[in-house]
């Protein structure tokens, strides 16, 4: 169990790093549609993208906790949100709760912006919704992140 803990912790820094430059580069494809409205459906399609796989990296390591630390994934049409609302319950003897439900509730925003981004086509999106998505992904990146560190941390005092 000990190299899976760190493995685990591992992932979850690395996942981080990664989707630290997802939130970036949504900030930055936002400026320019904010600033270039001639091509502003062409970077909002960026941003779009980008909000996609912010959610979707740390989807990932939900998925990787839900398996290998609690020992269970959900199933059916609604896991997706059942494994974020897994992530803030306490499981005594195992672990700690690894989202505040203040997490929680604010990632549901991006899972469900997810939902919206692979069952339409992106002219469809709501421009001002995409806009206060970013606007909100910073704060709510650092939250989550510091969150995970935080449970990447009580891995690693495990072993």
């Amino acid at each position: 169990m000990n190299g899976l803990y760190l493995l685990l912790a591992a992932r979850i820094r690395q996942e981080l790093a990664a989707i630290e430059l997802v939130v970036a580069r949504a900030e930055r494809a936002l400026n320019l549609a904010l600033k270039n409205s001639g091509e502003q459906d062409l970077y909002l399609d960026a941003v779009a993208l980008n909000l996609h796989d912010f959610y979707s990296g740390l989807e990932r390591l939900f998925t990787l906790i839900g398996a290998e630390i609690d020992g269970v994934k959900p199933e059916g049409s609604a896991w997706h949100r059942d494994m974020l609302s897994q992530l803030t319950l306490e499981l005594k003897n195992i672990r700690p709760a690894v989202l505040s439900a203040q997490t929680a509730k604010a990632l549901d925003e991006y899972l469900r912006f997810r939902h919206v981004v692979r069952n339409i086509y992106t002219f469809e999106l709501d421009p001002h919704r995409v806009e206060r998505l970013v606007k909100n992904l910073h704060p709510t990146f650092t939250q989550a992140q510091t969150e995970l560190l935080a449970f990447a941390d009580f891995l690693e005092k495990l072993v």
